[in-house]
């Protein structure tokens, strides 16, 4: 799967199973991918939309290469590791960027 195609799938897991998004009431997560271009994913009213351009102004955007985001959808990649080291580029608030990377280790645990 390429990177789109598993954030659609991070997306409808967070719609099917909302508790865990139920706190995160309109947030932009903004990712822009070296080969995929620009990806946002909005959390409005409890659910959780992704797009494939950036429609909103973000909270926070994370710059990276598309194996690396691959690798942090699939909770392989540390996020403060990834940013101490380079292979992530944060604007905006890191805490948010810390809270995608527990969003995705529950996601994760869903089937």
């Amino acid at each position: 799967m390429n990177a789109k195609e598993q954030l659609r799938e991070l997306v409808e897991k967070m719609n099917r199973e909302p508790a865990h998004i139920a706190e995160e009431k309109d947030r932009v997560f903004q990712f822009d991918l070296k080969e995929t271009g620009t990806l946002q994913v909005q959390f409005k009213d409890g659910q959780a939309y992704m797009l494939e351009e950036a429609t909103e102004d973000a909270d926070v955007t994370l710059k990276m290469n598309d194996d690396s985001f691959i690798k942090l959808l699939n909770d392989d990649l540390n996020t403060t590791v990834a940013f101490m080291t380079g292979k992530l580029k944060v604007d905006g608030s890191m805490g948010l960027a810390m809270k995608l990377q527990q969003l995705v280790k529950e996601y994760k645990q869903v089937a």
